[in-house]
């Protein structure tokens, strides 16, 4: 069993990170066990756009499309997904650029009898996501770590204080919470991401239709300063 931790992942934000460009631009990474990337791109309802070289490309092909849109209403979002090992067999990576979720009930249906790990980012607003399915049902979904929601919220208790995601607020303002969510995600499905096996992979690549925004409950505003310090506001949608 994997034992990472948050220190496993500070290079997501390192200069030659191929996920930088992810976080800036909003991205949905999710793993999921015995579904193809060819099945998983099907199952998503996306647009085939061929096969490319390595992150740099893939980064390429979604500004290509950005221009392709010229600030009409779209499609924004580009997708790369590839064959990954992982615990118990293989898994697929698919990395989604420019959106920041998958279309409504996609998840449930790519996880039904297996298991899909999910967390995503809208891009330099402050809302952050994490979902474990399990066999068709959202086990555990957060935002920030301290608030939890799904059919058993608790049950990753344990792995998330082990890579850093402490259950209370003063805790979680210690860490970096991207970097301790890829742990979690690894921890759950075994497989490891780092910077060169992510900027080399053969990518099949489509366009995925543009799903509506994600209905939220509360959002936490957390914010690090040129010194280190960190800041943070959780605020409950009342509407």
């Amino acid at each position: 069993m994997t034992t990472a931790t948050a220190a496993d992942y500070g290079w997501i934000r390192s200069a030659t990170s191929p996920f930088r460009y992810a976080l800036e631009s909003g991205y949905v990474l999710t793993l999921v066990r015995g579904v193809s990337p060819e099945q998983f791109l099907a199952l998503a309802g996306a647009e085939p756009r061929g096969v490319c070289e390595g992150g740099d490309e893939l980064i390429e092909r979604h500004q290509e499309l950005l221009e392709e849109s010229d600030g009409g209403d779209g499609p924004y979002v580009l997708a790369g997904a590839c064959a990954v090992p992982g615990e118990d067999g293989a898994w697929t990576l698919a990395l989604a650029l420019g959106g920041d979720s998958w279309p409504p009930g996609f998840m449930e249906t790519l996880s039904a009898g297996t298991r899909a790990v999910s967390h995503s980012s809208n891009g330099g607003k402050p809302m952050h996501f994490f979902h474990w399915y399990e066999n068709g049902e959202l086990r555990t979904r957060f935002e920030w770590p301290t608030v939890r929601s799904g059919s058993t919220p608790d049950e990753l208790n344990s792995l998330m204080c082990e890579v850093g995601l402490g259950l209370t607020d003063d805790d979680a303002s210690r860490v970096d919470l991207k970097a301790a969510v890829f742990a979690l995600a690894e921890r759950l499905t075994g497989v490891r991401l780092a910077v060169e096996p992510m900027a080399l992979a053969e990518y099949r690549t489509a366009v995925v239709p543009e799903a509506p925004a994600e209905e939220w409950t509360s959002i936490t505003i957390d914010i690090t300063d040129a010194y280190g310090v960190r800041t943070y506001a959780h605020i409950e949608n009342d509407g």
